[in-house]
This record gives structure tokens, sequence and C-alpha cells, in this order.
């Protein structure tokens, strides 16, 4: 209002005013900011020819630095008068009602008014709703903001925030509606917010939050995207307010319809050599005529990446360009264009408090001194992104004095990394319970540190773990953990097994879609027997020691680890004998095919194998011997199929187990909250190498079925209903199985 009067004065009277030249200046009422500075903040000089339009000039520029609340400006005689008020500076901005120091700081960074800043009533009102915007980013809709001020002595002020944060916003249902296609069941599994239940008193994902509703939507239309959905549109998300101060999150989805690649191909500079690309011209014929895929798309950008720097085109960049070309047909065409030559001078690390310097900069593809590459500086950005301690990632240029150079500014803003969570489960086996803290920025050398500690009927497991994605700058992980167990079935079978040792190794990809995993461990075993257990498992009672190299390699082309759709996954692994009083050698193999058939029918087809001989005619010890996870052989109770010595399931030498597996959408389709899907699983556990009088069990068993995941009221609920169709006398079948649980 005061800007506004000051210049209704200057308009009214410039009727009356003609163009003078400044022969003197007087500031009249400054305090504090000196007449020099005054006159410089004005942009006026003596010798000026003044009009109207300087003049209001002069005012905008004064009220512009914030440092007064009112400013009168009059020329007479050729002398221009400035007077002015100045705002008081504020000495201390105290936030009140807020424990958390990390909220404080993220408040205060978010604030236009800081400490030792000019007072403004005009930006306090913005302070106030930046104020309130960073509660409900956190999910505290209900909160109240008040502001007030401290007259301090000194002629300055102390600015007050009283803060009511009020209770958090609870999600009470998560719904989706519109042309979605897929059922809320899936789609909840997309997302990382979660419905609020009873149960759920630790998560905080149960929360209403700002940003975790942003990632939500980008997973959804990631999700869309990898399906074939090109023009899925997330057309809103609502957050509504019930009678008990609760929300139901609405996601309001269009999926289109589904796009086939009609055309792909690469579009390269006139000196390029296109045989330098023949493996991406391949990939681009592979993907013609198929189903569009967000994935599909990366993978062939990766194939252009390597082969461009491969090839050391140094000053490039990429695009893709992603267009409809015909009714449900897209086409996809990666373009490489030159770049201006520049290089790197300096790159500067900003925003990281906790994570050291040097984990940012071993992240990067690009170093001081290098060629400028687009690319490169885009994959920086991803790899960055991937470690999961940044909340935003952002790599700016800055012209330096050389034009041939460039200055690049790291911008990080990291975001909390600790978790803690808490499951439980209730099922045919009876029920367990974990507990499990996890820290993904350990010292804030961006290593992950987790523990957990996991208790059944009878059993208790305890694991500490660090994972090191890059030991000692090397470009390879290191992962070492701890473990303690123990298996009590002293009233069952007349055993009780304790289990204490460590894991060391780490693992790197050598060849596109192959990875290599070392690992070296060592235990030692107890194992106690009663008058239940059988007179081998008697010969074995004592403590053991085993120490083991295992090793695995393995060719992935699923086009996502998570709820793959198509491709395969291969693993070959093995476990060596050193220095053990158990010399079995383990070797295994898994193998797993994807299909999809259409939108929600998915199928694969998977094979598992394991086999432990002893290399110097020793017999295998108990815990060591080999049989079929319950996964795999539904329809049988778990471990309790094979030979059998007295009462007690041993295990075999041998294992194996084909699998078929395939979704079935029409069946309940009504029920949003349920997913079907039919199997038939094989399998065979045989082999005792230590005894001629026990039956090795070598018979296929079988069993064929439906399994339903059902998101219920009181949690997930998994169940499946089995009938075996060959079997062994002595196994023990199981027709029904369901376990209940989740996170709390």
């Amino acid at each position: 209002m005061k800007i506004f009067i000051s210049l209704l004065i200057i308009l009214f009277s410039a009727f009356s005013l003609k163009a003078e030249i400044i022969n003197k200046i007087i500031v009249e009422n400054n305090n504090r900011i000196s007449e020099t500075n005054i006159i410089n903040f004005a942009d006026v000089s003596l010798g000026d020819d003044i009009n109207e339009n300087k003049l209001n000039q002069v005012l905008k520029n004064l009220y512009k630095t914030n440092f007064f609340s009112d400013v009168k400006i009059s020329i007479n005689n050729n002398i221009l008068n400035i007077f002015v008020q100045e705002n008081k500076i504020i000495q201390n901005i105290q936030i009140l009602g807020i424990k958390k120091e990390s909220t404080k700081k993220e408040i205060l960074d978010q604030l236009i008014l800081k400490s030792r800043s000019p007072y403004n009533e005009y930006s306090i009102k913005s302070d106030l709703n930046n104020i309130r915007n960073a509660l409900l980013v956190e999910g505290f809709y209900f909160s109240e903001v008040k502001s007030s001020i401290k007259e301090n002595n000194n002629n300055t002020i102390d600015l007050i925030y009283e803060i009511t944060m009020g209770d958090k916003a609870i999600i009470k249902n998560i719904k989706f509606i519109g042309n979605k296609i897929y059922k809320s069941n899936k789609l909840r599994n997309i997302i990382v917010s979660e419905e609020g239940k009873f149960w759920k008193f630790i998560t905080s994902k149960k929360f209403l939050n700002k940003k975790r509703i942003e990632m939500d939507k980008r997973l959804l239309t990631n999700f869309y995207l990898n399906n074939g959905y090109f023009n899925v549109k997330i057309n809103s998300v609502n957050a509504q307010l019930d009678d008990k101060k609760n929300f139901d999150l609405v996601f309001n989805i269009d999926a289109g319809s589904i796009y086939k690649i009609k055309n792909a191909g690469i579009e390269l500079p006139e000196d390029f050599n296109e045989k330098n690309f023949t493996n991406v011209y391949e990939e681009l014929e592979k993907i013609k005529g198929t189903i569009y895929s967000q994935n599909k798309v990366s993978k062939i950008a990766k194939l252009l990446d390597n082969a461009t720097l491969l090839r050391e085109y140094e000053f490039i960049t990429a695009t893709i360009d992603e267009k409809i070309v015909s009714e449900n047909n897209v086409s996809v065409t990666f373009t490489i264009k030159e770049s201006q030559k520049k290089y790197i001078e300096k790159i500067n690390i900003i925003g990281n408090n906790i994570t050291e310097e040097r984990v940012i900069r071993n992240s990067l593809e690009i170093d001081e001194g290098d060629p400028f590459n687009k690319i490169l500086n885009a994959k920086s950005i991803n790899n960055l992104k991937s470690l999961n301690i940044f909340k935003n990632v952002n790599i700016t240029e800055t012209k330096a004095e050389d034009e041939n150079k460039t200055i690049l500014n790291v911008e990080v803003e990291e975001k909390p990394t600790g978790e803690i969570s808490l499951g439980a489960g209730f099922g045919t086996d009876g029920g367990t319970i974990g507990f499990s803290i996890r820290e993904n920025n350990y010292l804030g050398k961006g290593i992950e540190l987790d523990s957990s500690l996991r208790i059944s009927d009878d059993s208790v497991k305890g694991h500490i773990g660090l994972f090191n994605p890059n030991f000692n700058y090397t470009d390879r992980a290191l992962n070492t953990s701890l473990e303690s167990s123990t298996t009590d079935k002293l009233t069952t079978s007349g055993y009780k097994i304790s289990k204490t040792g460590f894991e060391i190794g780490t693992g790197f990809e050598f060849l596109e879609n192959t990875s290599y995993s070392p690992m070296f461990s060592s235990y030692v075993e107890k194992l106690e027997v009663n008058s239940l257990a059988s007179s081998q498992l008697t010969k074995q009672e004592g403590n053991s020691f085993d120490n083991k190299y295992h090793h695995s390699i393995s060719y992935d082309t699923r086009d996502q680890k998570y709820q793959a759709t198509e491709g395969y996954y291969s693993r070959f692994l093995q476990s060596i004998p050193l220095l053990t009083e158990d010399s079995g050698l383990l070797n295994g193999y898994d193998f797993t095919k994807y299909y999809k058939f259409s939108n929600e029918i998915l199928t694969n087809i998977s094979f598992y194998s394991r086999m432990i001989q002893s290399l110097d005619n020793s017999d295998i010890r108990l815990s060591n011997r080999v049989g079929i996870p319950q996964r795999r052989l539904k329809g049988f109770e778990s471990r309790k199929i094979g030979p059998k010595d007295g009462n007690s399931f041993i295990g075999g030498n041998y294992s194996a187990a084909v699998n078929f597996n395939t979704t079935l959408p029409f069946l309940f389709e009504s029920i949003d909250n349920a997913d079907v899907a039919y199997f038939i699983d094989a399998g065979n556990v045989w082999g005792v190498d230590y005894s001629d009088t026990i039956d090795e069990s070598n018979k296929i068993r079988s069993a064929t079925g439906i399994a339903v995941n059902w998101y219920t009221p009181v949690g997930p609920l998994t169940f499946s209903l089995a009938q075996p169709i060959t079997k062994a006398d002595t196994d023990v079948t199981e027709s029904f199985r369901f376990n209940i649980g989740t996170t709390f």
C-alpha cells in the first residue's frame, strides 16, 4: 500500500515536473544504512537528468532491497530528497512447537526471511504459507501456524513462529478408479503409500505425504508404460477427508489402450560408422511389432550409450523421440548429435552435510579435465539417484573464464535413510514375528547396514549385515554378515541345531546381463539330541566347524526384477568345502522363464535342483542335506517329504522341482482385492549316503491347485488349495495352507 501511495504522489506531481539535473542528494532519517549505500541502492548519481520515469525507478529500487518500510522522494531546485523509514533487522528466528531438529531445519531453509535480514511484513505472509506447505508435505494437515515479533533494545526484533502440529493425516483407504485395467490389489503393491490399519503402528507410509504421493504417481505411470499403455494418464490424485479426520486417497487412472512399436530407428551423424552400432540395430529390429515398454527403450538407450562411449565419441548428446504414428502404434527414434566441444574445468559438490564427498564423486561418470559429455552427465545423475540416499539430485553448468571449458555444480539434497520395520504372520506352520533396523548411508559412506531378528515356533534367527556397493572405490561390492540361529525340534524329532558364523562376499557384472558372486563363509554348529533322535543323528552330536567357498554365476534377461513379465533368469551355484568337518560339495541350478499372454495372464515355468556329495566318502551332516523349499512344492508339509530316519525327515543328497504357475484374472474378476493363480508342482528329494537300510524315497511328488492372494481388512492373506497327485507313503500331505501377516 505504501508503495502504491508513493507512486501516486509521484504520478500526480509529475504533471508539473520537468526534467531537472540533480546537483545534490539529501538522505534523511537513515540510522543503520549509510547514505552512500542508499544512493547506490537507488541507482542515482549527481548530474543525472531526472524525470518521472527515473523517480519511479528510484522508488522501486529502494523498496526492492526490503530494507525500508516507507520511502518518500521529492525533487526541488535540483535537490533530490530521499526520506526513508528503515525496517528492523531480524536478530533471531524461533520456531516453537516442533521438537524434531531436522523438521525445524527444513522449515528454516524454506523461509524468505532469515536471521540478520530486514523484517518485512509482506514476506511474513509468504513464509506462513511456506511453513504450512512444509508441514503438509510431512503429513500434518491439521496444523496451525502463528507469527509474532519481540522488540529488542538494539533496534532489532526476534521473529517467533508458534506452531501447533496437530495429528498426522492417516490414509484410511487407497482407491483406484477410472479405466485402470488392473485390479486394485495389484496396483496397491506398486505404490509406496499404505493404508493405516490398526497393526501399522511403526510405519510412516500410512500418513498422507505429498512427496510420497508424487512418487506413487511416478511408480504407477512407469508400471503402465512398461505394460504397453503408452498414453496412460494419472488424471488426478485426491485426498478426501472423512468425519474422523482420516483420508481416502483416490487415484483416478486412464490407462488408455495398449500400443505396439511400429517403427524403431536411430539417426547418427554422417561421420559415424554404423558398424559400431550393430548390436543397437539388432535390438531395434527385435522390438519392432512388440508391445511398447519403457524398459525396452531404456535397454536400447543403455546399449547406445555403451556403443558411443566405447568408440570414444566424446562430444555428443542423445535424445529419444517417441510419438504416436497410427492407431495404437508408436515410433521410437534415437538421435545422436555432436555437441559443443567443452572440457570440465571443475566439479563443485553442494548440499552433502552427511554423505562424504568422495561417495558422490565416485558415482560420477565424469571427472575434472574430461570432455563434457551429456550422456555421461545423465548417467551420473542416475547413479546418484540409485544410491537411494538423496531426495533430489541436479547437475548444472557455470561458465568458466575459458569459453572451451565449463564448471559443473553437483547439487544434492539428502533425505532420511533409516528404516525400522516390524512384521508378523500366522499360518499353517505356526506364527512368526520379525523386527529389523536398516540404515542406507552408514557413517555417510553410502554403506547399507541392516540388522534383523526373526522368531517362529521352533526357531530363532538373528542377522547383522553390511553391504558396501563400492568397496574401497573399486567398483566392486562387498557384502559381510554375522548370523546366529537355533532350530529346536527336540520334542518332535529329537534334535536341536545351533549355528553361528559369518559370511563375506562380493558381486559384479562382468558381461552384459551376466553376474558373478563369490563368497566365503565360516560357521560353528552345535547339534544336541535326545532319545527321539535316530542313531545316525546321535553319531553327529556335538560341535562342528564349516568353512566354505561359495560362488554363483547368473544370466538375467528379465524385463524387471520385481514382477517380471518376460525374459528368463538362470543361475548356477556351488559351495566348496575348505577347512571343514563336513566335506560335502554342493551344486545347484535355478531357472525361471516368464511369459505374458494378456494384460494379467502372466505365466512362469521354473526348474530347481540341488546335489550334495562328500569328497571323502564321509557322511553329510543333517543341516547340510538338501530339500525343496515349501513354495516350490505345495500340497506337502514343509520339510516332510523324502528319506526318513526313524521319526525324522532327514533330507536327501539330491533334490529337484519343476513348477508351472499362471494367473487367472477372469476368476473372481469382480473382487478387486483378490488375485488367483493356478499351479502344478512336481519334485523329489532322494538319496541317503550314510545308510543302506533307509529307503531313499526316490519317487516323484506332485500336486496341483490354486493360490489366492487376498488383501483383507486384517492384513494380506495368502492361501493355497492343493490336491496331491503322486506321493510316497511316508510323505505328509497338506491340502490347505495359509498365511496372514504384514509389516507394521
